[in-house]
This record gives C-alpha cells, structure tokens and sequence, in this order.
C-alpha cells in the first residue's frame, strides 16, 4: 500500500478549511487527518495525531501560527509545515523560514499554486528517501522555491478577491445548486457580489449555470458544479 502523507489543517476559517481538504482530496498522496480552527485544538490535535505536514494559518484567534511553528521547533517535533497567511510583512516571513517552513503561501491561495507546493513537497521526500549521499546538484534542487513555477494565470482579475472566491468556491463542495440571491445570503454578500463572482467561475470552468423556474416571474439563473468531461 503507497503511504500517504498525513496532513493537519490549520485554519480560522472552516469553509477554507473545508477547501484546502478538499483540494488535497484531488492529490495523489495526502491524508487529512485533523482540521482545527483555533491554536488550542491544534496543539491538542498535534499531540494525538502525529501529522507529518501541516497546513498553517498564522492568523487564529487565540493566538499565532507562528507560535505553534516556533513550539513544534523547540520540543523537536519533526512536522513540516507550508504557512499560508495574509500577513505580508517581513518579519513574518523571517520568523517562518528561521522556523523551517517547506513552502510559504500569501492568501488568497488559488488552488494551482498550493497543488504545486504539495506536488513539490511529495516529489521531495521520495527522492530522499532514494539517495544516500547528497550532492550539491540535489541540494540546489530541494532548496529551489516552487513559487518562480507559479503561472501568471493564477492571478485575480480586478473586482475578484481571493479569500470571497474561497468562500463562493466551498457552497459547491457538493451537488448544491444555488441562485445569486441565495449565494449571497450563505456569504453574507448582495446579489450583485454573489453574480459576479458565479459569473467568474463559469469563465474559468469550475461552475456551469443553468435556468431555475419559480412560481413567478422570470427564470432564474443558477449555478451548480460543472461536471468533469
């Protein structure tokens, strides 16, 4: 059986949560394992579930992922961890790579770039654990940041911010099928927010739409997962 690599999420947000879960669910190798929202579950968590990777938010409401990184180090607990924070200042970034992190990932994450993290990280550890001595060829290519391979179509359009894409994204985890109105209710959004970005998503493949009909008035348009051809 091919070992799968177990992941923590740790994550304020439990609709991005749910999310990241469910896009490591599309990548070959990774168990999740725990989700916790806040600093206090995640170290109950750490203790009883051993992750191997951990996905960290810095931000938590009581307290700082960052304080967990640096706890981890300090009782040698041997857990990777890919930050991904909105915090963009330096200081942050010093302390998480003196902390060791394996990737270090700005909100909003778009799927594409965390896909490549991932798919760095497990391409990494195999090929370790195939080779005995290090050479400096191999040494470059470990340390080598997985950023510079992010392609520019990652990047949001003007009027699309890529932490309410999370949330529009997580109502379609399942078969929903949902109207502008009611998309903006669950996110606490207008209809005019919602629309725009249903309507993102259907350019980019990820929803498909099609015409609901009430009791009256017009046909509504409605949104659902698109289905993979």
């Amino acid at each position: 059986m091919t070992h799968k690599t177990k992941v923590m999420i740790v994550e304020d947000d439990i609709a991005i949560a749910q999310l990241h879960q469910k896009y490591l669910e599309q990548i070959e190798g990774y168990d999740v394992i725990g989700i916790a929202t806040n600093k206090l579950e995640a170290q109950l968590q750490l203790d009883i579930l051993k992750p191997e990777l951990m996905l960290l938010d810095v931000h938590l409401p009581d307290g700082s992922g960052l304080e967990i990184l640096q706890g981890l180090r300090t009782k040698n607990i041997s857990c990777d961890i890919i930050l991904i924070t909105a915090a963009r200042d330096v200081d942050t970034l010093q302390t998480a790579m003196r902390g060791g992190v394996v990737d270090y990932l700005l909100k909003p994450v778009m799927f594409p770039r965390l896909e490549t993290a991932l798919k760095k990280y497990i391409a990494q550890k195999q090929q370790l654990n195939h080779v005995d001595d290090l050479d400096q060829s191999l040494v470059d290519k470990m340390l080598q940041s997985s950023a510079a391979s992010e392609p520019s179509r990652n990047r949001l359009p003007k009027g699309i911010d890529g932490v309410t894409l999370d949330k529009i994204k997580a109502l379609f985890v399942g078969k929903e099928s949902l109207t502008a109105d009611e998309a903006g209710e669950k996110i606490g959004a207008s209809r005019t927010t919602a629309r725009r970005y249903l309507e993102f998503l259907i350019s980019t493949g990820e929803l498909e739409a099609d015409l609901k009909y009430g009791t009256v008035g017009r046909p509504e348009r409605s949104y659902k997962k698109a289905l993979v051809k």
